[in-house]
């Protein structure tokens, strides 16, 4: 794939923005989407300098199916076409025992990972299925394997991701669309923090029972990320890469 048109939802931090800056290093063209506007200025910006053939930012909410419905279609209009899609906003929410979850946190979380999810991927597929070729990856987690005490919400939206990727890849096969998924294990970002309770007793215990003895960083997933999307993995789709250290290998 020669300067693919790459977009990615949730880019300006954390693993979208490595997977951004990822992209845009390899001469790709590169789309990043986010909620707000001054640092999603800055990056496409930042991105140029760093060898992407262009770059821009669309703001949208992935919450919002008219946000994302513009996204592709202003994309689509200004490009010509959208070769890759990375699927990385997400939110954690609130953790605690699942007798004390409640309506308001499941939406949350739920209306960003999953419905964020749902409504990216129908639009992107549309966009692919009609020009016969497209990459999509997914941002599951670890949580989207197994299960986690004290975060019951966030692994039951992260096995969903893990079904919405299963669907959309065997609806895609056949058009030439692919749709996989990147499942994370603990990787050094501001929500590992947030899920540690910046307790660094309770992050270091983590990070020891890990079989690579640590975390792992943002530009790993990104690599993986720019692998799953390239021609070079053109026969794998529907499946999820834990990218984790060993941890669901234990």
């Amino acid at each position: 794939m020669t300067s693919p048109i790459v977009l990615i939802t949730g880019a300006l931090t954390g693993i979208g923005r490595a997977t951004a800056l990822a992209f845009a290093r390899d001469g790709a063209t590169v789309i990043v989407s986010g909620r707000r506007e001054p640092e999603g200025q800055a990056l496409a910006a930042e991105l140029k300098t760093q060898g992407a053939a262009d770059a821009a930012f669309i703001r949208a909410d992935v919450r919002e199916e008219t946000d994302v419905r513009a996204l592709i279609e202003q994309t689509v209009s200004r490009f010509s076409r959208l070769d890759v899609a990375v699927n990385n906003a997400g939110f954690e929410g609130a953790t605690g025992p699942i007798t004390e979850q409640s309506a308001e946190n499941y939406e949350a979380i739920f209306d960003t990972n999953v419905r964020g999810v749902l409504f990216s991927l129908k639009h992107q597929m549309r966009a692919m299925l009609a020009q016969g070729s497209g990459s999509i990856v997914n941002l599951s987690s670890v949580a989207g394997l197994i299960g986690f005490a004290g975060a019951s919400v966030y692994v039951a939206s992260k096995h969903a991701v893990e079904g919405l990727t299963k669907s959309a890849a065997l609806e895609g096969a056949a058009a030439g669309v692919r749709v996989n998924a990147v499942a994370p294990g603990p990787i050094q970002t501001d929500m590992l923090d947030r899920f540690v309770g910046r307790n660094t007793e309770a992050k270091a215990g983590l990070i020891a029972s890990l079989p690579a003895k640590r975390a792992g960083t943002v530009d790993e997933i990104a690599q993986t990320i720019v692998f799953l999307a390239s021609d070079k993995a053109r026969y794998l789709t529907g499946q999820s890469i834990a990218v984790d250290g060993g941890f669901t290998a234990q």
